[in-house]
């Protein structure tokens, strides 16, 4: 049931992140995915390996959507599915930064029900039940809802500024980056930052953990066109994500294009 779901994940990424820590971030064994998917080490793959281990072990019954475990049909036969990035941030974690998370979902037909982000070398853990609100290393978050102005301070990379994104001009904001998509979303749960925005396709499991965040800390998530995030799609991803305070969520939206076909 949901409600068991968060003390499960809140262990599972705790010995997650030990199995991380024991790897030396430059030192792991590191390689690049084919097609460009960026770079993956052995330090990902334990991790999905003792998350695999320990979350399907405590609920067989849920289904598994990981980055690091070749997809399949499977999983969308199961009303529950597990959404897993081991790593979020891996060439923060190659560099040897601070800034990478692992990132642990439950999705129950296609909503998001638990949700466990932790920063092992920060100590910083994000937590989210559905309809139980978010936390921080256990303190309750709430997301901020200012009003949009250009000192508004918006998470993205510099490419989401491109002209071709936006209606007209492209909106002035204080623009900030963090690597982890996952880490992004908690910081703007956790009130830190206004907004965030990523408007390419998305993956579920960079998004899935912090979508809750957002939304128990009182936050608004949609994708680019203003709809809402479904996950455990045939395809796992999404159109984009924009979150922040409902104020400042609507307005970026309201600022789009829709994504080029």
């Amino acid at each position: 049931m949901p409600e068991t779901d968060l003390p499960l994940l809140i262990d599972a990424a705790r010995i997650a992140g030990r199995v991380a820590t024991s790897y030396t971030g430059p030192a792991a064994q590191c390689w690049d995915k084919p097609d460009g998917a960026g770079p993956v080490t052995e330090a990902d793959l334990a991790v999905n390996a003792v998350l695999l281990s320990t979350l399907r072990t405590a609920r067989p019954s849920y289904g598994w959507l990981s980055e690091e475990t070749e997809d399949d049909d499977a999983r969308l036969s199961h009303d529950t599915v597990f959404i897993i990035d081991p790593i979020d941030g891996t060439r923060s974690f190659v560099e040897g930064g601070k800034t990478w998370a692992i990132s642990i979902a439950v999705a129950h037909q296609g909503q998001i029900t638990a949700a466990a982000v932790l920063l092992p070398m920060r100590d910083m853990l994000y937590t989210a039940s559905i309809g139980g609100g978010a936390a921080l290393n256990g303190t309750a978050l709430r997301a901020c809802d200012n009003a949009f102005s250009s000192t508004t301070t918006v998470l993205a990379a510099r490419p989401n500024l491109d002209a071709a994104n936006w209606k007209g001009v492209p909106p002035q904001f204080d623009l900030h980056y963090r690597p982890s998509l996952a880490y992004r979303l908690a910081l703007v749960g956790a009130g830190q930052f206004d907004a965030m925005l990523t408007l390419r396709p998305s993956w579920e499991w960079d998004i899935a953990a912090g979508a809750l965040i957002i939304t128990e800390a009182g936050g608004t998530i949609t994708d680019r066109t203003g709809a809402p995030l479904r996950f455990n799609n045939t395809h796992p991803t999404l159109n984009g994500v924009v979150a922040g305070g409902r104020t400042v969520q609507n307005a970026l939206v309201d600022r789009l294009e829709p994504a080029p076909s």
